[in-house]
């Protein structure tokens, strides 16, 4: 097993690694490289799981709590490797880099500080020192970088109102967003509530997950009680016309990642991700890879994948791609040379 390698283009299409896109959802250590977790593991005598280890990617499920437990507990394990400023900085870099060689111009990654602060003196600090290895990863491979601090709804909702303080600290300063993570069926939602509201007074993206392991009614929820903006995944509003008009209307982009919700048995295989539904009712759809370290497959691969699954031409693709940029928070100048590399790219003849 190992990381889901992309395919050479079909003949007569194009390769998607050049085709310019944004990467709206990926969580900080699920970014990492398997091989970087390997070895960082190894210089502290890390023991790791086997399903990290030997079978890479582990099989994952999601269908009942302790699937779930699962997944978390693998991802809680990654998370422990990371022991110094200098491990930080080799992960944003790394992750900057593979999205590069994907053909990404702006990534926006969500990190929740409280997982780390016990090691890197405080979720300030550690939001410093995030916060300064994306811009020296911004620097070294030119891609966009901007951060979403997430709370965790498995954590008291009075914690998240401490991240949404820490965020707002900092919004205009490379925090551009306010996320809810963690496993949907946890705790009650509109707990978060005024979390919520401290990050919308500060003018941050308010993107929680919502509409993945749970249906239609929770993607209500985030949509009156939280504010959403963006949802990560809201793929299942696809289950609701009337849910899906509106989010249509209300212009709600969707951070749709194909692989990982195939890897957590949200469907049962990629046909079965209903991206042409979402897309024939107009919604604005942003692919993502969201663990990379834990499904084994970056971004242009949730391109590639969908091109195979559901048949889509390069015009389709190009429009996911121009999607992704419309629904981030890049900056003006930099959205409009890379919708114009989308333009070139769509206008070359294909290989």
């Amino acid at each position: 097993m190992g990381q889901v390698p992309i395919p050479s283009p079909p003949p007569g299409r194009r390769d998607l690694r050049a085709l310019p896109k944004a990467h709206l959802h990926l969580h900080f250590t699920g970014s990492m490289r398997h091989t970087t977790l390997l070895e960082l593991a190894a210089r502290d005598g890390i023991v790791l799981p086997d399903a990290l280890v030997e079978h890479w990617p582990p099989p994952l499920s999601a269908a009942d709590e302790k699937g779930w437990f699962r997944f978390q507990r693998l991802y809680d394990v990654a998370r422990t490797v990371l022991r110094t400023p200098d491990d930080v900085r080799r992960l944003l870099r790394e992750a900057a880099e593979d999205d590069v060689a994907d053909g990404g111009r702006w990534m926006e990654i969500q990190v929740d500080p409280s997982g780390y602060a016990a090691r890197f003196g405080g979720v300030t600090a550690f939001t410093d020192l995030v916060l300064d290895a994306a811009a020296d990863a911004a620097a070294t491979t030119g891609l966009g970088i901007a951060v979403v601090i997430a709370a965790n709804r498995t954590r008291h909702p009075l914690d998240a109102r401490t991240l949404a303080r820490l965020a707002a600290q900092y919004a205009g300063r490379g925090v551009v967003g306010f996320g809810l993570s963690n496993d949907e069926r946890r705790g009650t939602t509109t707990d978060f509530a005024r979390a919520f509201a401290i990050a919308e007074r500060a003018g941050l993206l308010l993107v929680p997950h919502g509409g993945e392991l749970l249906g239609p009614a929770h993607v209500r929820t985030c949509l009156d009680d939280l504010h959403a903006q963006r949802l990560g995944h809201g793929v299942r509003s696809a289950e609701d016309p009337a849910l899906l008009d509106r989010v249509v209307a209300d212009g709600v982009a969707l951070e749709v990642c194909p692989t990982s919700n195939v890897a957590l048995g949200v469907y049962s295989d990629l046909s079965s991700v209903p991206l042409r539904v979402l897309l024939d009712a107009g919604a604005t759809v942003a692919l993502g890879a969201d663990d990379p370290l834990l499904f084994g497959s970056r971004l242009a691969a949730q391109y590639a994948t969908m091109r195979a699954a559901h048949d889509l031409t390069d015009a389709e693709l190009a429009e996911l791609a121009r999607m992704s940029l419309r629904a981030s928070q890049a900056p003006t100048d930099l959205r409009s040379a890379a919708l114009a590399d989308i333009d070139t790219w769509l206008a070359q003849s294909p290989a």
